[in-house]
């Protein structure tokens, strides 16, 4: 289930909240040296997101799925969407991923 704004979470034992960021939602797919960011939607964005491409390489993992939230964050630190689409063709290396989950290491699905 994805996030969604709500003007108050729920409360009590039974909830789980996860935070509403404001970016656009990634998982990135490794194969050694292939790396690909994925939308959630499945759009191939990995020449939007060279950066985060090239820092996922670096990681040297033979293979993994990284289920997360591309962002980038304003003077406050706080995610900025704006930010993110000027970043995305001005200033690559403003990007941050949020990682949510570790889907698949190495030839082990983790989920």
């Amino acid at each position: 289930m994805e996030p969604k704004l709500v003007p108050e979470p729920p409360g009590g034992e039974d909830w789980i909240h996860e935070v509403k960021l404001d970016g656009y939602r990634s998982q990135i797919v490794i194969n050694g040296d292939d790396v690909r960011i994925y939308t959630r939607t499945g759009i191939d964005w990995s020449s939007k997101f060279r950066d985060l491409v090239e820092a996922a390489r670096a990681l040297g993992l033979d293979n993994a799925i990284i289920d997360g939230e591309t962002i980038v964050t304003n003077e406050a630190g706080l995610p900025d969407f704006a930010a993110l689409r000027r970043a995305i063709s001005q200033r690559q290396h403003d990007l941050y991923l949020v990682a949510f989950d570790l889907l698949y290491l190495n030839g082990q699905d983790l989920r």
